[in-house]
């Protein structure tokens, strides 16, 4: 493998080519119109426009992903997250075309990116499910047998979706047809793909992952868990490594069972397998994500491996050169997304010009990101600007180290998650681990970012203060009205 061809953008193409570049390999960036400034295209070796900013347009466009990686001579292709990276057929394509794919088999990626499909061959192996229907949903008549054995509340879920599309909480008999009828027309809207299935709704789950490593040899590790319950519409803001719930049996359990879901597919690479764990720390498959993850930064800080790294050894054929009795977690990682979102107006995304954009610095404070001061943030694409990682000996060290960090992060022009995640740091759930996938809508209001940083509303009200006092000054200067004006002139002129 001499040359990796980046099938991406932003932070996630410059983590992909740094690890390239350490590794003696060259790299070729593609972008967009929009993209044509960003670092990611100034670091590759070699880069090349693949079309208009819309995504549609460039970053998932296959036919001209294949041409730049024929034009620059690229042997093999990295998907980086998102866009292709869970496509089958693209995975197909780059290998008929003699490319390597540095990511699993098509059909391991075709099987888990059927929900339904993965429980099927995970329940094969006795891995744990939440209960509902093992087949998609056939008619609302079916729906409500299945709810007469689950029980209310129950989660409609997309087998194709992810995100959030396509699921909705039914608490009653008297909104299922009509909660069953708009899943299936997310589903269909977002995935192209309307099959939908049932699962019993945990109500104050723990959203933990645990991360797996295999070879094209038979060879599997987990490295661990993730922590990745603070979300927000079913996107994580907040993850960890480890979590601060799991005991080491549970979650050695919990890890053999990932194995046992990426032996299903015949896995290879680097892998996300998800469990909803229960009030009781009773696990639950959930899905596996066949790519890498945005919080696989807390992995590589706790296990001390580049994940890039070993997504590129086993695509070229290599063993694993470690077994699961080498690995071992030490001390504890803790990252927040910086997303160009407004969290005192429900999240919504921001744009804008990063008129400020100072990184914090100093010892266990990891910055991966993609934009430079002055940059521009794009509409047309995932808000998330940069990731925020802090290492601690322990969970408290790496909680005080990341609350520092936020607070050097100078980010002006765009609203963005900074305060949200000094605000979650310092909750009391948070410190002492008791927390679920409620935690924003349990604890969080637009109101409690003020009550988090006196600081600033002090700052604000001076500020406030000396703006009144300007203005007062500037109208006491001026000529009351023409008359006075007038009266003034004449005296001059006496």
């Amino acid at each position: 493998m001499k040359k990796i061809l980046v099938a991406n953008r932003g932070e996630i193409a410059l983590r992909i080519m740094r690890s390239a570049r350490e590794m003696g390999i060259a790299t070729v960036a593609i972008y967009s119109e929009a993209d044509r400034a960003m670092p990611f295209v100034q670091y590759a070796d070699e880069a090349v426009c693949i079309g208009p900013a819309p995504s549609s347009q460039s970053y998932l466009m296959m036919d001209k992903i294949m041409g730049a990686a024929r034009q620059t001579g690229a042997d093999a292709i990295h998907p980086g997250y998102g866009f292709l990276s869970e496509n089958a057929r693209f995975a197909q394509v780059v290998k008929d075309a003699g490319l390597i794919f540095i990511g699993p088999s098509p059909s391991a990626i075709e099987m888990m990116g059927s929900k339904l499909a993965a429980k099927q061959a995970a329940q094969r192996f006795g891995v744990p499910m939440v209960p509902g229907t093992e087949t998609p949903l056939r008619s609302i008549d079916e729906a409500r047998e299945v709810v007469k054995k689950t029980g209310f509340p129950i989660l409609i879920k997309a087998s194709a979706g992810g995100g959030g599309k396509g699921m909705r909480v039914v608490n009653n008999a008297g909104e299922l047809e009509e909660q069953v009828r708009m899943a299936k027309s997310e589903a269909m809207s977002a995935f192209g793909d309307d099959a939908v299935f049932i699962e019993k709704y945990v109500g104050a789950p723990r959203h933990i992952e645990i991360q797996v490593l295999g070879d094209q040899h038979g060879n599997y590790v987990y490295l661990f868990e993730r922590e990745c319950s603070i979300q927000r519409r079913h996107q994580k803001l907040i993850e960890e490594a480890p979590s601060s719930c799991l005991t080491p049996d549970i979650r050695e359990a919990m890890g053999k069972c990932a194995l046992d879901v990426a032996r299903a597919c015949q896995y290879y690479g680097a892998g996300t397998v998800e469990f909803l764990v229960d009030e009781n720390l009773q696990f639950y498959f959930l899905e596996m994500n066949t790519r890498l993850q945005v919080e696989h930064p807390v992995t590589e800080m706790i296990t001390g491996l580049d994940l890039v790294k070993e997504q590129i050894r086993v695509a070229r054929g290599e063993k694993l050169s470690f077994a699961q009795a080498d690995l071992k977690i030490n001390g504890h990682a803790i990252e927040l997304r910086i997303c160009a979102e407004d969290p005192a107006n429900n999240f919504l995304p921001d744009t804008g010009t990063l008129t400020t954009y100072v990184r914090p610095q100093g010892y266990g404070i990891r910055v991966d990101d993609g934009y430079e001061q002055g940059m521009d943030i794009p509409i047309y694409y995932d808000p998330m600007i940069s990731k925020l990682i802090a290492w601690g000996a322990d969970r408290e060290e790496a909680r005080e180290r990341l609350l520092r960090a936020i607070s050097e992060y100078q980010v002006k022009g765009i609203r963005t998650t900074l305060p949200f995640g000094s605000w979650a740091l310092q909750q009391p759930a948070f410190i002492n681990g008791a927390f679920d996938t409620n935690f924003i809508g349990k604890y969080f209001t637009p109101e409690s970012l003020e009550r988090a940083d006196p600081e600033a509303a002090k700052a604000a009200a001076i500020l406030a203060v000396q703006v009144w006092q300007d203005e007062q000054r500037r109208i006491r200067q001026q000529p009351v009205n023409q008359e006075q004006k007038l009266w003034k002139n004449r005296k001059l002129l006496r």
